[in-house]
């Protein structure tokens, strides 16, 4: 249910609302807004006709059910758009239009550090790399763990870009959480519900890729997970589903984001490098999730593509990534949003 507060209602009425909801067995989830305050009440669907008597209670305008499964995602419990901070001065789901660029794992410091001031030079806004790479195979590279967490972390000192990297197991949470500026949920952990429950509990950005045979509703449904746990800084992210083509790594349904859009207020991001498997590929779709009205993008980046210990072929060399930072910002102009720089 939302309860959708009047217009100047007092902070005793919005406390005594949210005292109420608790006392019927739900979670209240208040969502300030300009003019009027929204409450959200979370909990077992079977008893929710007990929320109607909060109707009555001083500073209620209505009580209204939310029709959508996944409810604090939803735009019926907030309208408009969900900016998410990352650091001061630098949010996701803005006006500003967010690169994110890196290597798919961290390999050295020379190579993290080389990589991080080439995308800066370029435009990017933040720091990707793998320090827990879960693999389809066990023998393919995992990552350099701890050790490649310490490098982001030299990377971001001397540059300045928050980081991105991804948490693969639940008791890895604190640890990466050290280090990380926005945790990654990846494509396999999509679905993982005790790690996402984990990950709710932070006061920390989280970045929700879609899973590889993900419905929307699923996705929103995961981060739902999260959101009921406390935690409001959720990025989405659409990284290619699996479908029977084989020409590309996985098929990017760039109608996700306009889809998402319309039913979330969280932002939506697009991964072009894991979508198409192919470096040739990545700068079209690049264009494209900027057309489509994404909010960023999450470009595989690496010195030296052809020695990278995983997903080399998908990842631009500096320079490329240069050329399609600078051709990219027509398409972000035309979408009338902005590009730093």
């Amino acid at each position: 249910m939302i309860i959708i507060m009047k217009n100047g209602a007092s902070g005793e009425a919005l406390a005594e609302v949210e005292k109420k909801i608790v006392e019927l067995g739900y979670q209240p989830h208040v969502i300030h807004g300009e003019t009027r305050n929204v409450i959200g009440a979370v909990g077992d669907e079977r008893g929710k006709e007990k929320l109607q008597s909060i109707q009555s209670m001083p500073g209620v305008e209505r009580v209204v059910p939310i029709l959508k499964p996944y409810k604090l995602a939803s735009r019926e419990v907030q309208p408009q758009p969900s900016e998410i901070e990352i650091v001061p001065g630098l949010a996701i789901g803005g006006k500003e239009f967010i690169v994110v660029g890196g290597p798919c794992a961290v390999e050295s410091r020379e190579q993290i550090c080389q990589t991080a001031v080439e995308i800066k030079k370029s435009g990017a806004r933040l720091l990707r790399g793998g320090a827990f790479k879960p693999r389809t195979s066990p023998y393919s590279f995992q990552g350099m763990e701890e050790e490649g967490l310490k490098l982001l972390a030299e990377a971001r000192e001397l540059t300045g870009l928050p980081i991105v990297t991804e948490v693969v197991n639940p008791r890895d949470v604190e640890l990466v959480a050290e280090y990380a500026d926005v945790m990654q949920v990846g494509a396999r952990n999509t679905q993982n519900f005790a790690l996402l429950k984990m990950l709710g509990q932070l006061d920390k950005p989280i970045l929700l890729k879609r899973g590889m045979a993900t419905t929307i509703q699923e996705f929103l449904m995961s981060a739902e997970y999260i959101l009921s746990e406390g935690n409001r800084r959720v990025i989405l992210c659409e990284r290619g589903i699996r479908t029977f083509e084989t020409a590309t790594r996985n098929t990017l349904d760039i109608s996700a984001v306009p889809v998402l859009k319309q039913l979330t207020h969280l932002p939506v991001m697009i991964d072009p490098s894991h979508a198409t498997g192919h470096a040739h590929l990545v700068a079209p779709m690049c264009y494209a999730a900027a057309a489509a009205g994404a909010d960023g993008l999450l470009v595989e980046v690496h010195p030296c593509p052809e020695e990278a210990a995983s997903d080399g072929p998908q990842s631009l060399r500096p320079k490329d990534f240069q050329q399609m930072m600078d051709k990219l910002r027509a398409f972000v102009t035309v979408a009338d949003r902005e590009m730093a720089g």
